[in-house]
């Protein structure tokens, strides 16, 4: 007999050899039609794999992450088994889940998939469906393995297999389709009831320019056709709120190849957006005693090497400058420069914590194909900050990071987020550096201090950075989709690299502990995000322009002027409408610009002294005395409102 024990704490006995699936029955019938996959002591497994040992388990359906992947995976597998069909010979490189739905990469040899391509496959995916068969596992030997697929010619599973020698290959089959896959999958194909075929893309073989270009193949899958629609209803709604198409449209940034991929320009408008962020970001950092500093742009290599950024993130920075007979480096962290200005002279137990603070602009060489907009960039800027601590101040200063970034979270909006736990993979140490001992205590420190938040997190093993675990900070935007923005993270190994000290209350040298935390992220990021999340609809404080002030004819001119330099002198970004057009015209036009307020103006606003308020979507809210609708507005920006 073996135990398997329950979320909640409970435990059962089942025969050796049980499985997830037979777990679920012995529960309740309904839990079993619903179980799409089972989560064995952290990992999630098929629901027919036996289990041989005690274990924690947890029955997956459709509303738990574990779940969709099973799902999205084998649906995976469904799409290739129905191009396997329709184009004989195709060769298959990878197929995962992601986010939300899943892709394959294709080696169609002549043949470049069209529309209706993509709708055929659609249709055959449908009817391999509706035949109900099994995911089937089967473990092979490895030289089993690269015979299996080396006499179907197929050079990329071939490939894969050369990084797996010496292991278990574990093969999946569907109906006539076999796939070299480690799983999960589910029962079977007859639970996958809804299913869209997005997009086709190039992508090369490993993410790697010097390999074939393959045929990248989306689509999305759903238990029922009333969630694939709620869903392809979400896919307009974010082509509508695309930050590329609303930062050209609201003249917020300007990407052009004449500066060069992914270095966006600040245009005035969205310059107003970053700067009301950053003053918003100074203030609380104020308050919260960080120290401001301000770094170059580039250091020299050696800097670099000595942290461990040039070996770790030498594939990702741009080439060295070389001046005379020293290397530099467009900086790919502000860190480096933060332990020099610490360094710079002698430190006391007394004097920490230091916190320094920047906003300080990094360099990544990203491949052209992975920009985006300003989600992804190669010149980025981050609230960065760095803070020098004695262990005993650790975990209090954690929790006033991550109050403060709580605190940037509710501000704007983002109500809906979970943290990540972000540890080192145990199994594949040389990707780190420091000792263990530093690791194990680093991440003793950040579970301590996320328990004492009370944050809603989850482990992500493997998510570290190179030099320490953090906090990842996974925010939900109005359309549900998950973006990881802030972060702090504990670090014990840089302390050391840079041989940084204090001298404590016993007159001994000690090591600082070092947190890194940024809030924001990049700023180009969170500005996309916002952009998107708002739909470019900002709350007033943010508002690059905040009021336009409209008057109905010419003749209202001169009075429209008057209200104009009371709001601008109050400090309301206030814009005056001067074009010598129809008012329709006018608000019609305002409106498309998003604005917040519009104040029109004629004869009767000009004789009560007052304006005629329209609001952005709300339209007229009638005639107000000026002075009580400036204090409102100044009201709304004081408290941050997010609404109006």
């Amino acid at each position: 007999m073996i135990t398997i024990t329950f979320p909640d704490g409970n435990s059962r006995q089942y025969d050796q050899g049980v499985t997830g699936l037979q777990v679920a029955e012995s529960i309740s019938k309904g839990l079993a039609r619903e179980a799409l996959a089972v989560e064995v002591n952290g990992e999630v497994w098929d629901l027919n794999r036996n289990l041989s040992s005690d274990a924690t388990l947890k029955i997956l359906k459709w509303q738990d992450d574990g779940g969709k992947y099973a799902f999205w995976h084998s649906s995976a597998h469904l799409m290739a088994a129905a191009i396997e069909q329709l184009f004989p010979g195709t060769k298959f490189g990878i197929g995962p889940p992601i986010e939300v739905g899943f892709y394959y990469d294709l080696d169609l040899g002549d043949h470049t998939l069209t529309a209706e391509d993509l709708q055929k496959i659609e249709e055959r995916m449908y009817q391999l469906a509706a035949k109900d068969d099994a995911y089937v596992r089967e473990e092979k030997k490895w030289d089993d393995a690269v015979v299996y697929f080396t006499e179907k010619k197929d050079p990329y599973k071939v490939e894969l297999l050369d990084e797996l020698k010496g292991q278990t290959i574990t093969f999946y089959h569907s109906g006539e389709f076999t796939d070299l896959c480690y799983g999960p999958h589910l029962p079977s194909t007859g639970k996958i009831k809804a299913i869209k075929l997005l997009s086709i893309a190039g992508a090369y073989w490993r993410g790697s320019e010097k390999n074939k270009m393959l045929q990248r193949v989306y689509g999305v899958t759903f238990p029922n056709k009333q969630e694939l629609d709620q869903h392809l209803f979400r896919l307009e709604e974010a082509k509508r709120r695309d930050h590329r198409k609303l930062g050209q449209e609201l003249e917020l940034f300007l990407l052009t190849p004449k500066v060069g991929g992914g270095l966006p320009l600040w245009l005035p408008k969205g310059t107003v957006i970053r700067e009301e962020l950053e003053g918003f970001m100074r203030a609380e950092q104020k308050k919260r005693g960080y120290q401001p500093v301000v770094t170059p742009h580039i250091g020299n290599i050696s800097l670099y090497k000595t942290s461990g950024h040039y070996p770790y993130y030498k594939d990702s920075q741009f080439t060295p400058i070389k001046v005379e007979e020293e290397e530099y480096l467009l900086k790919p962290m502000n860190c480096p420069h933060h332990f020099q200005i610490y360094a710079s002279k002698p430190r006391s137990y007394r004097d920490l914590p230091v916190r320094l603070a920047e906003f300080g602009t990094c360099y990544r060489y990203e491949q052209s194909g992975e920009l985006s907009g300003l989600i992804r960039v190669r010149c980025f800027t981050q609230d960065d900050s760095h803070m020098f601590l004695r262990q005993d101040q650790l975990k209090q200063e954690l929790l006033g990071v991550i109050e403060l970034i709580q605190l940037v979270f509710n501000t704007l909006g983002f109500n809906d987020f979970k943290t990540r736990l972000s540890f080192r993979d145990p199994k594949n140490k040389e990707k780190y550096g420091g000792e263990d001992s530093l690791w194990i205590q680093a991440e003793k420190d950040i579970k301590e201090a996320a328990d004492e938040a009370k944050l809603d997190y989850y482990i992500g093993m493997g998510e570290a950075a190179f030099y320490g675990p953090k906090i990842d900070f996974m925010v939900r935007d109005v359309l549900g989709r998950t973006w990881q923005l802030g972060t702090v993270q504990v670090d014990y190994v840089m302390p050391e690299r840079f041989d940084l000290e204090y001298t404590g209350a016993d007159g001994q040298k000690h090591r600082p502990v070092v947190v890194h935390r940024a809030p924001f992220g990049s700023l180009e990021r969170f500005i996309g995000v916002l952009i998107e999340h708002f739909a470019g609809e900002f709350p007033l404080w943010l508002a690059p322009v905040q009021a336009a002030i409209v008057p109905i004819a010419d003749q209202y001119f001169e009075y429209a002027t008057e209200v104009y330099h009371q709001f601008k002198a109050a400090g309301i970004r206030a814009e005056l409408d001067e074009r010598n057009e129809k008012i329709g015209y006018k608000i019609r036009d305002w409106e498309m610009k998003k604005v917040p307020y519009m104040l029109v103006v004629g004869e009767k606003e000009k004789a009560a002294n007052s304006v005629s308020v329209r609001q952005h979507k709300k339209g007229d809210l009638g005639a107000m005395a000026r002075e009580v609708f400036l204090a409102r507005m100044l009201e709304l920006i004081q408290t941050k409102s997010l609404t109006l």
